[in-house]
């Protein structure tokens, strides 16, 4: 058996059953911090089952202090919107040509925005942005006439999540970098978005477990009591 790391033994020391605040928490991951600047993440399980419509939670959010990630968004739109966009700092614009460069492959993106007048042209690459979560959705405000503010919104801050099949989210609040208050405002904004978007078919409890880790860190549990509404 491998021998442990100084760092590993003293992690594994640690009470897994223990229940954070989130300032606790964000302590604790500093004390176990790695030589680079981590992303520190929450994972929230939810007492739903997205293989049902009405179970299903998804929605984007405004992180307040950012998520210390450098944000890289595409957008679908032409003429003056393709130059509001590119202005707003989008990092790719165009129309037919951008559907062709991500149909050979190129889908380095954490964002695709698109004005309603250019869906016939993003809905032939259904096959290719469906399974990477990149589908412009109206209802995710990705399918806009607004792209600029759309763009400015990606670039400072705003993060989509979504359930995943095991009813989980899972997200990065920002980096080890960042103050306590802006890891713990920008944990408070994404647990309150998830409590508002609880859906109709959600029954018994609904947030049953969070928990913030870091790239490197251990899991620490929140105390649900942290979260209002939960």
């Amino acid at each position: 058996m491998a021998k442990q790391t100084k760092k590993q033994q003293v992690v594994a020391k640690l009470d897994r059953e223990k229940l954070y605040t989130v300032d606790d928490a964000i302590a604790t991951l500093r004390e176990h911090k790695a030589k680079f600047d981590e992303t520190v993440e929450i994972a929230i399980n939810l007492g739903v089952d997205p293989r049902h419509a009405d179970q299903m939670v998804r929605g984007m959010v405004a992180l307040p202090s950012g998520t210390g990630k450098d944000v890289k968004v595409a957008v679908f739109a032409k003429g003056e919107n393709a130059e509001k966009a590119t202005a707003a700092g989008a990092d790719k614009v165009g129309a037919e040509d951008l559907m062709e460069d991500m149909q050979a492959g190129n889908l380095d993106y954490d964002r695709v925005i698109a004005t309603p007048d250019m869906m016939g042209v993003v809905g032939r690459l259904g096959k290719v942005l469906g399974p990477k979560g990149l589908m412009p959705n109206p209802k995710l405000g990705t399918v806009t006439p607004n792209v600029e503010q759309a763009v400015k919104d990606a670039k400072g801050g705003q993060v989509e999540f979504r359930v995943e099949k095991n009813g989980i989210i899972h997200s990065g609040i920002g980096k080890m970098s960042f103050k306590d208050d802006a890891l713990k405002s920008n944990f408070e904004a994404i647990t309150q978005a998830i409590v508002k978007a609880k859906p109709s078919g959600s029954k018994g409890k609904y947030v049953q477990k969070v928990s913030l880790t870091s790239t490197m860190g251990p899991g620490l549990k929140i105390d649900l009591t942290q979260i209002e509404g939960a």
